[in-house]
């Protein structure tokens, strides 16, 4: 049985991975959002069956507040404001309340508790303001996906819900986006409006992703309606990208290398992400010149690019992705390069039937990370230095530990702040073999 909705008083203990803090009513544990260590604040329980081990909270009224709460950048996100006005904040920017400098403290926090407690590994963990970071930490976006209430608005769901806020405005975005005014149109009939900008020139895109029924004419009308931009239309089921107007992909520029990715492909969102990651993941692997190496759940290329420059024409790069039109951009990517094998599938389809040695190998996986049989493949595999690639804490933890039980360990770790005003971050480590290992 659920209780009606009750507002209790809590005292914050400490920040938990996910966005939450832990605080305790009554013996229970309830995982607060919107709240600091040491506060004291008033909580609208969000669940709380009689039975569950512990209960969920938002923080509607601050009675006892941190000295590194600031006021939120933006107000439909901003959970005491969402309170006032009888309603719930939109997810997307749950750390907007806290001071950019202790927003890196608390991350840092929580990925060294992850690391102690799922891999049982103890590390001073700093987490890195990326390059140019804006003082405000707001403008870093360059891809934003926005829900459609009813009467055809762009909108935000609010955490661990179905129901629809409408925006206004989207301030972690950067500029270009904002300059389109999409919620100033109509956009009924459309399921989802996804907008990128790419940094190698060229206008925005916009994906429109109809309604399930919707005629073919009604994104056609939307279309029309949008200056300034490209505009496709997704076909969610068959995951192809269908052109009204302008390019239906992107052009992305990382360093000196030229990338192009299509409206529905993956790329880092940050402005300055691709930059941060490849300088990390090449500085830490140090490839050398006629290497085998590696790039697992490689997207559309972003390593894959900058690995095959530095292995060069007597090396060789495997290249996995299993996303068909992502991998379809990363040969687009590489065209020409023969050193670099583009394999789509499963990686660890892939692996168990790759028969070639590996000097390096790279991993990118999905937020629920590579897995045992992965990890045991990459080991098998022997190469003298792992990359890792995470952006999430916890499923990294649990990699790292499965590494950890083969006689690897952690050597370069860095953390980057890739998502301010929110709990995520990005992180590269770099594992080394068993000493004496071949």
């Amino acid at each position: 049985m659920i209780n009606e909705p009750a507002v209790v008083e809590l005292t914050i203990e400490r920040p938990a991975h996910g966005g939450h803090t832990v605080a305790r009513h009554e013996g229970r544990v309830v995982f607060v959002r919107h709240a600091l260590q040491g506060e004291r604040v008033r909580v609208r329980l969000t669940e709380q069956e009689q039975d569950a081990s512990f209960w969920r909270g938002d923080t509607v009224e601050v009675l006892e507040a941190s000295p590194h709460r600031v006021t939120h950048p933006w107000p439909q996100a901003d959970a005491l404001t969402a309170a006032a006005q009888g309603a719930a904040p939109v997810g997307g920017a749950e750390f907007g309340h806290i001071a950019l400098e202790e927003q890196r403290r608390v991350k840092a926090q929580i990925f060294a508790e992850q690391l102690t407690r799922i891999a049982r590994t103890e590390r001073d963990v700093t987490v890195e303001a990326a390059p140019g970071e804006t003082p405000d930490g707001l403008g870093w976006r360059t891809r934003a996906a926005f829900a459609v209430t009813g009467n055809g608005r762009l909108a935000m769901h609010v955490h661990r819900s179905d129901a629809l806020v409408p925006v206004t405005d989207m301030p972690l975005a950067v500029d270009a986006v904002n300059a389109l005014r999409l919620w100033d149109l109509d956009f009924s009939g459309m399921q989802r409006v996804d907008v990128a900008v790419g940094s190698g020139g060229g206008d925005p895109l916009v994906l429109l992703i109809p309604a399930e029924g919707t005629a073919p004419r009604r994104a056609g009308a939307i279309a029309a309606q949008i200056a300034g931009a490209s505009v496709a239309v997704l076909d969610a089921a068959a995951g192809d990208v269908h052109r009204l107007k302008g390019r239906t992909w992107l052009q992305e520029q990382v360093g000196p290398h030229a990338y192009r990715v299509t409206g529905a492909g993956f790329w880092q969102i940050h402005r300055r992400g691709p930059e941060v990651l490849t300088g990390a993941v090449l500085e830490g692997l140090q490839v050398a010149e006629g290497e085998h190496a590696a790039d697992l759940y490689a997207g559309a290329g972003l390593f894959t690019v900058p690995l095959a420059s530095a292995v060069g024409a007597k090396g060789s790069v495997l290249s996995v992705e299993g996303s068909a039109g992502t991998s379809r951009d990363a040969r687009r990517n590489l065209h020409g390069q023969d050193q670099v094998s583009i394999v789509q599938g499963r990686v660890d389809k892939v692996l168990a039937s790759h028969d070639r040695p590996l000097d390096v190998v790279l991993l990118d996986p999905p937020r629920a990370g590579a897995g045992k049989k992965v990890v045991g493949q990459i080991i098998d595999a022997a190469p003298r230095r792992i990359g890792y690639v995470s952006c999430d804490p916890a499923s990294f933890a649990r990699d790292l530990g499965l590494f950890q039980a083969r006689g690897w360990t952690l050597d370069t770790l860095r953390v980057f702040d890739l998502y301010p005003h929110t709990h995520h971050m990005e992180s590269f480590a770099l594992l080394s073999p068993p000493r004496g290992a071949a």
